[in-house]
């Protein structure tokens, strides 16, 4: 009767044994499965930042391959510098249609979501691109005929009420048929700011923007002079600076921060 007893308890606590091995070796089958779940999560993550990365890199060589394929398309011999880059849209490509003659070349910077060629059919398509901006090079018969074009203004000697725009330079305003405009010099440039005159504060606020934007981004160097006009309302503005014979002119620009960025990508 003991030997039965005792035989029983050991077949017992053999089968427990068993039981609870199978349970550590089902676990660790579990916590493995889970592992091996995650990873794959793992290497999507890593995947996505690659292809992010390679994005970007491929839209960066693009933009710089457009911009010396469009100066080699410009169809004239004059001497135009170009952007060394421009504010694009995330996961967009450089692109545009160039005219050129012996006294005037003309660039339609276009961005579009996939690569199309400079002066391709495609660009007649206004779906298939957005204009980003323009740029107009003209040469002059005279560096004086050059410099008419220039609207420079000195806006300390034309009065208006004093706004201070910040690192101590000083604006003047003036209005009139309904515009408030906050005008002030750096170096050869006149810069203004456009606003309604019943918005006052958003003209010098654009003003202020624009100020410490050009604290850090350096406009090219006119010779003689160049202007800024920036508009609040994103219908105006326009950035025009003489080069000796030759007048540049960049317009077709909405933001007119933008319209900063770009220009001082000619002297990047």
């Amino acid at each position: 009767m003991k030997k039965l007893l005792f035989t029983s308890l050991l077949t017992i606590s053999m089968l427990s044994a068993c039981t609870t091995d199978e349970e550590k070796v089902s676990e660790q089958d579990h916590t493995q499965q889970d592992h091996t779940q995650q990873e794959p999560q793992s290497n999507e993550n890593e995947n996505a930042t690659t292809e992010t990365k390679s994005e970007d890199t491929v839209s960066s060589i693009t933009q710089a391959e457009a911009l010396k394929t469009i100066k080699e398309q410009l169809g004239t011999e004059l001497a135009v510098v170009m952007p060394n880059n421009l504010p694009l849209t995330k996961g967009t490509f450089l692109t545009a249609t160039t005219t050129g003659s012996d006294k005037q070349a003309e660039v339609l910077f276009l961005e579009s979501k996939e690569y199309i060629p400079v002066n391709d059919v495609k660009l007649k398509n206004a779906s298939n691109a957005t204009p980003i901006a323009k740029l107009t090079v003209k040469l002059f018969d005279s560096i004086d005929e050059a410099s008419e074009q220039i609207a420079y203004e000195d806006y300390s000697k034309n009065g208006g009420q004093q706004v201070p725009l910040g690192y101590n330079i000083n604006g003047y305003q003036d209005a009139g048929a309904g515009s408030l405009w906050t005008g002030w010099n750096e170096g050869r440039w006149a810069l203004a700011a456009r606003t309604r005159t019943d918005n006052p504060a958003a003209g010098v606020d654009l003003a202020k923007q624009a100020v410490e934007y050009l604290e850090s981004h350096t406009l090219p160097i006119p010779h003689e002079n160049g202007m800024v006009h920036l508009d609040v309302y994103e219908s105006g503005n326009l950035i025009v600076w003489q080069d000796g014979k030759l007048v540049y002119t960049l317009d077709s620009i909405k933001d007119p921060m933008k319209a900063l960025a770009i220009a001082t990508a000619f002297n990047q």
